[in-house]
């Protein structure tokens, strides 16, 4: 290897629905440094990263997607910049190549979420990553649910750089993600480090009740010194009732936003169930490797 550096190779495997178990079984036959995870079913990337950190024991951990679209070269250039005393490096994607629609609309939620939010992420840098084992460490004990790794990975703060690159497209396979989910995706990230949404409702309630005061008292006025000027029928009343009917109807759908979150929080069911860990070209139950794997890393 080029870095001339000690590693491993985690492969998690969340619940895939092809042979992926088995691929992972035949390459840790091969190379010792390989292992892998699969877990009962299908948790999310941000759960499969921290599965995958919670084994691993080097110096170091990268995250990386599966689909290879974060280029693995520029892991070279990551261990250099942790070498010089970096503790984060982040891949910083300059341009993807993408739908220009997707382009502009991942641009856009970078910039909002660092408008909204009381914490500043770099922008259009995704979770692909090197973090020291101390910043790896930290992130482990977060215990909230909903993770939001590249909030969190900003939180812990410690010396970041980013390194640029340009995301290719998706080379082989075909992406799960659409409109919807990257929707949800954006409002995980802004309900997670972010209270504006709750302080734009609180202004607007503020506002509006201003403003329908002064109405109520320009309309009082109109009908004593200008009773033929005063709005009349029923089409005022109705587009009112409908305003203010629509900003309820909106704040609730904000207020309960937040409330699903806290919902999740207090349940407190795990991030992620594993089912085996492969290790050596052997296919083993997950409880009691872990174990192992943990006396292990106390060890080191």
């Amino acid at each position: 290897m080029k870095l001339n550096i000690d590693y491993e190779i985690i492969f998690v495997n969340d619940c895939s629905p092809d042979n992926t178990e088995e691929v992972v079984q035949k390459i840790s036959r091969i190379d010792k440094r390989v292992i892998g995870i699969s877990h009962s079913r299908n948790f999310g990337s941000q759960a499969a990263f921290k599965s995958g950190m919670e084994i691993a024991t080097k110096n170091a951990c990268v995250l990386l997607d599966g689909d290879l679209q974060d280029l693995p070269e520029l892991i070279e250039q990551f261990v250099e910049k942790w070498r010089e005393g970096y503790d984060v490096v982040y891949g910083n994607r300059t341009k993807r190549k993408a739908p220009l629609f997707m382009q502009l609309a991942y641009k856009a939620f970078y910039r909002i979420f660092d408008y909204f939010s009381y914490l500043s992420i770099p922008h259009d840098a995704g979770d692909f990553s090197l973090m020291d084992k101390k910043v790896v460490q930290a992130i482990l004990q977060f215990p909230e649910r909903d993770l939001f790794l590249r909030g969190i990975r900003a939180f812990v703060g410690f010396k970041q750089i980013g390194i640029d690159y340009v995301r290719p497209e998706r080379m082989f396979g075909v992406t799960t993600n659409n409109l919807a989910k990257n929707i949800a995706w954006a409002k995980k990230g802004i309900l997670s480090f972010s209270y504006t949404p709750l302080t734009i409702l609180s202004f607007l309630g503020t506002t509006l009740l201003l403003v329908t005061l002064l109405l109520a008292i320009m309309q009082i006025l109109s009908r004593i010194l200008f009773p033929g000027l005063a709005p009349k029928g029923i089409t005022t009343v109705l587009l009112t009732i409908l305003f203010f009917g629509s900003v309820n109807l909106f704040g609730l759908g904000i207020v309960a936003e937040y409330i699903a979150k806290i919902f999740e929080e207090v349940k407190q069911r795990p991030h992620f169930i594993r089912h085996t860990i492969i290790k050596d070209g052997e296919v083993r139950s997950a409880y009691n490797s872990v174990k192992k794997l943990n006396k292990y890393k106390e060890k080191i």
